[in-house]
């Protein structure tokens, strides 16, 4: 029984020099694969190193958040890195990019718009390269829906990460050839909407990840209460998949392990170079290797 983490941040501050030793738990507990997105150009190489030391696969793109901050070649430079590794089989996808409507601060001008810019610009990129795209759309699923198909209105593969919009909107994704991720958040019982959709989409527009650090599932999270009262908040990692999974599939009245080979299914079938990877390494695609 084999989990695929199809979004892991393992670059994060919040892991500090523990990433590695995480991974590795994680690997124990049975996630095969960890796929890491870069948010901006800063950390391309960085995923890209600890994707290969981890025997994981990553992908390249700079955040809606991360806009503001980006510099105006910073496209040119993702252009230039997308060539740069076109052959590595660990690069899977165009992303994390999208539209971000919840920070209030890039709702307006002039952050709106460069964010508009930056996201078809990498749509572009990824059409460009044939890769899959990973996508964020926090707030935003229409507009990011529209850009897909100003882009190209068909024949797209890819990820809508963290996926909280309608079930209009999710069938939308799934008709342009997305894949919709789930992870922590459906483990809240508040979370009435996303669990509903998580039970009752197709299992094979499904795919599971952490968000780690980020997104952490019920268990790890603190209350603004227990906060004040020294409690710590706990780090989000992709050893909470399978449990993830196993929430997911008690949700659906499943076995854990049909649940696990569907979503690991599903997840090669949006970023296809996981599937050349495992076919590729076989049992030892989890090896470590550093280039």
């Amino acid at each position: 029984m084999k989990f695929i983490d199809t979004h892991c941040h393992l670059d994060a501050p919040e892991f500090g020099s523990d990433g590695p030793a995480t991974r590795a738990r994680a690997a124990r507990d049975g996630v095969a694969l960890c796929v890491l997105p870069a948010v901006e150009v800063a950390n391309f190489e960085v995923v890209r190193r600890l994707a290969h030391a981890g025997g994981d696969a990553y992908a390249l793109g700079i955040h809606p958040l991360y806009v503001k901050t980006a510099q105006d070649d910073d496209l040119h430079r993702l252009d230039a890195t997308l060539q740069h590794y076109r052959d590595d089989p660990r690069l899977v996808a165009v992303g994390e990019i999208g539209l971000d409507l919840f920070v209030p601060e890039l709702c307006t001008s002039p952050l709106r718009e460069r964010q508009q810019l930056f996201f078809v610009a990498q749509l572009k990129l990824a059409r460009q390269y044939d890769l899959p795209v990973i996508l964020h759309s926090r707030r935003s699923v229409d507009l990011v829906l529209k850009g897909l198909r100003s882009v190209a209105r068909g024949g797209w593969h890819g990820i809508a990460h963290a996926f909280n919009g309608s079930a209009q909107q999710a069938r939308s994704f799934i008709d342009l050839g997305f894949k919709l991720g789930f992870g922590g958040a459906l483990t809240y019982d508040r979370a009435q909407q996303l669990r509903r959709l998580a039970t009752n989409l197709p299992l094979e527009s499904i795919v599971l990840e952490t968000d780690a650090p980020d997104m952490p599932p019920h268990w790890l999270y603190k209350t603004a209460q227990q906060r004040d009262a020294g409690e710590a908040q706990a780090i989000n990692s992709p050893t909470e998949l399978p449990r993830i999974g196993a929430e997911l599939a008690a949700l659906r009245g499943m076995e854990v392990a049909v649940l696990a080979n569907q979503t690991s299914a599903n997840a090669c079938a949006a970023l296809p170079g996981l599937a050349d990877l495992i076919n590729q390494l076989g049992s030892e695609h989890v090896a470590a290797r550093v280039v």
